[in-house]
């Protein structure tokens, strides 16, 4: 059997990385990279998933991919996702083209869009992010997350720039929009 690892929330400047691993134990319709679903498919096959599947889901907070960096957060959530899954599986296979210096693990770009189990994982980590970023928008009002899910969207930058950041916010992640040093464990990223 194989296990599927993809991630969400690599890029945003707000909110945690999420990174999931599945393993289908039946057939599911319909899967593709999250990325392509509409928000209601992506809701329904979720609860399939999680109905069908062996999985396992790590969340990275801010404070975490500022004080490691993203690909420390990547990793150690890969492992994590393979010590909880390995007595279910033989392989282990992550969308992308690195495969973060561990010997098991293969890597395939747009994995997402190809293997099942690979969708399935991309469908987990984007809807357990998705929802996680419309819980806590409540929490705070003046960033809109319900609606950017921490992206660097126009208005996400314009509200930086008149609240500051909030504790979510990862200061690693520097912006050209504010007149930021390219300096940090990111790059700057507008």
């Amino acid at each position: 059997m194989l296990c599927g690892i993809d991630e969400a929330g690599r890029g945003p400047i707000a909110g945690p990385l999420v990174v999931a691993g599945a393993i289908l134990l039946e057939d599911i319709k319909g899967l593709n990279d999250s990325k392509v679903l509409s928000e209601k498919k992506r809701e329904k096959l979720y609860e399939e998933i999680i109905e069908k599947s062996k999985y396992h889901i790590v969340f990275s907070n801010a404070d975490l991919i500022d004080e490691k960096g993203i690909s420390y957060c990547l990793k150690n959530s890969i492992l994590e996702i393979m010590e909880n899954l390995n007595e279910f599986c033989k392989e282990f296979l992550m969308d992308g083209n690195t495969s973060f210096g561990i010997s098991t693990l293969q890597h395939k770009i747009k994995a997402d869009a190809t293997i099942k189990e690979v969708s399935a994982a991309s469908i987990l980590a984007k809807v357990s992010r998705d929802r996680f970023m419309n819980e806590i928008s409540s929490k705070y009002p003046n960033y809109d997350f319900q609606k950017h899910k921490g992206y660097g969207t126009k208005a996400h930058i314009e509200a930086i720039k008149k609240f500051g950041r909030s504790d979510i916010h990862r200061v690693s992640f520097k912006l050209k929009a504010l007149g930021e040093e390219n300096i940090g464990v990111q790059k700057s990223l507008f």
